[in-house]
C-alpha cells in the first residue's frame, strides 16, 4: 500500500497562516489554513467497511496523520465525517461522490467528454417563431444534461475539491487509474481529464496536495522563508 509522510504539513500550514498576504492565496479565506483532526484507525476502518472499499494509500495516510479535511487546494479539502450514522464528505460538490458506487471501477485512463457525439444546439434561424426555438432549445439542453451529467460517468470517483464555477477535482478510488487525481470540467463542457505534474507524470493525491502547498508558499514568500 502506498503511503506518505505528512509530519511537516501542519507546521507549514501554521507558518502560512501567520504570514502577511496569506489571505490572498485563492481559497484561503474559506479554509483559513486549518486542518480538521485526523481520523482514528478505528474510524477509518469503520468508514471503509461501510463504504465497501479501501481508499488509496496516500489519501488514507493523510486522513490518519494529517487531517480528515480542511486546508487544501482551492477552497479546501472536503472533510470526511460521520453524519447521521453514515460516513460521507461535505462540501460544494461533495455530493457528487456516490458512496454506493465507489467500489465500482472507474474505467478510464484517458480524457473523455460525455458531450462528444451530441448534436449541436438548435439554431434560431431554422425556427419560424421564438416560441418554437425556445421549446427546441429547452428540450435540447434537457437531453444534454441527462447525457453529460449521468452518474455512471463518475463511478469510482471521490470528489475532494471545488475550484469554483462548478469545476471540481476527484481521486480515483477504483479502476486502472486508482490513486490518480482527475478534473471534472463538465460544467464548462470539457469533460473529465487526468491531472499531471510539471514533468507529465500523473498526479497522485500526495503530489497533488504538496504541489498546492508549495505553490502557496511560493506565492506568500517568493524569496523563501527567512
Amino acid at each position: 500500500m502506498t503511503s506518505a509522510d505528512w509530519s511537516d504539513v501542519r507546521e507549514r500550514l501554521a507558518r502560512l497562516a501567520a504570514a502577511p498576504g496569506a489571505s490572498e492565496v485563492f481559497g484561503a479565506t474559506s479554509h483559513c489554513w486549518r486542518l480538521e483532526p485526523p481520523l482514528s484507525a478505528e474510524e477509518l476502518a469503520e468508514a471503509e467497511t461501510r463504504l465497501g472499499v479501501e481508499l488509496p494509500g496516500e489519501y488514507r495516510s493523510f486522513l490518519l496523520a494529517a487531517g480528515r479535511g480542511g486546508a487544501g487546494p482551492a477552497y479546501g479539502l472536503f472533510p470526511m465525517r460521520r453524519l447521521d450514522g453514515l460516513w460521507q464528505w461535505e462540501g460544494d460538490g461533495a455530493d457528487l461522490t456516490d458512496r454506493s458506487t465507489l467500489g465500482r471501477p472507474f474505467p478510464h485512463v484517458e480524457p473523455f467528454n460525455p458531450a462528444d457525439g451530441l448534436p449541436d444546439p438548435p439554431d434560431e434561424d431554422y425556427y419560424s417563431s421564438e416560441e418554437e426555438f425556445n421549446a427546441a432549445e429547452d428540450a435540447y439542453w434537457e437531453q444534454h444534461d441527462v447525457v453529460v451529467f449521468a452518474p455512471e460517468h463518475s463511478v469510482g470517483l471521490l470528489y475532494l475539491c471545488h475550484l469554483g464555477c462548478a469545476l471540481r477535482e476527484a481521486l480515483v478510488v477504483t479502476g486502472p487509474a486508482r490513486g490518480q487525481m482527475w478534473a471534472d470540467d463538465t460544467a464548462e463542457g470539457s469533460g473529465f481529464r487526468p491531472l499531471h505534474d510539471h514533468d507529465g507524470r500523473p498526479l497522485g493525491f500526495a503530489r497533488w496536495y504538496r504541489r498546492w502547498l508549495e505553490q502557496a508558499e511560493d506565492q506568500v514568500a517568493p524569496g523563501g522563508w527567512l
